[in-house]
């Protein structure tokens, strides 16, 4: 049992990673080194804990849970928050939607994201880029599902009224 944990873990943490980096990103406030050591840390964390992984499940899952417990821990590690080491939209390196427009429309809008409150941007991440449930994203943060629900729903209307004031 465990060594087919052990393999379905080694063999899935490669294509997850770019995942991972990009939750880790999100989490970092756009900070490409702490989401580098983020996403390292979780990696290995996920590799050492191999064995507690229940064949079967959902992968993407259980190391987006580790991801966010080793940011957790990092929080609460740092006596103060840094605002340094922000990463502008433009310098990410975002995978290019099929058209430029798309293209522009995606960086306006990570832009208006990345501004938003930490919980709230964390919540629209995990729903609309990653795909969770409401349930999945609740149970992942820690949450009750109502709390997604609204954050959802003032994130979005921050997110709308962010980009109606831009085009004006």
């Amino acid at each position: 049992m465990a060594q087919n944990s052990d393999a379905e873990v080694r063999e899935g943490l490669s294509a997850l990673a770019p995942r991972l980096w990009r939750y880790a990103m999100v989490l970092a406030r756009g900070n490409r080194a702490d989401a580098d050591d983020l996403t390292q840390t979780a990696m290995i964390r996920a590799l050492e804990r191999a064995s507690q992984f229940q064949p079967g499940t959902r992968l993407d899952k259980w190391c987006f849970t580790i991801l966010n417990s080793v940011w957790k821990n990092e929080l609460r590690a740092r006596s103060v928050r840094s605002g340094t080491g922000v990463v502008p939209v433009e310098d990410a390196d975002l995978a290019a939607p099929d058209t430029t427009e798309m293209n522009i429309r995606a960086r306006e809008v990570l832009t208006h994201m990345m501004g938003l409150p930490d919980a709230m941007r964390e919540t629209l991440f995990l729903v609309y880029v990653e795909g969770y449930s409401y349930a999945e994203t609740a149970e992942k943060m820690e949450i009750p599902i109502g709390t997604v629900m609204s954050r959802l729903a003032n994130g979005r209307k921050r997110l709308n009224a962010a980009m109606v004031n831009e085009n004006v």
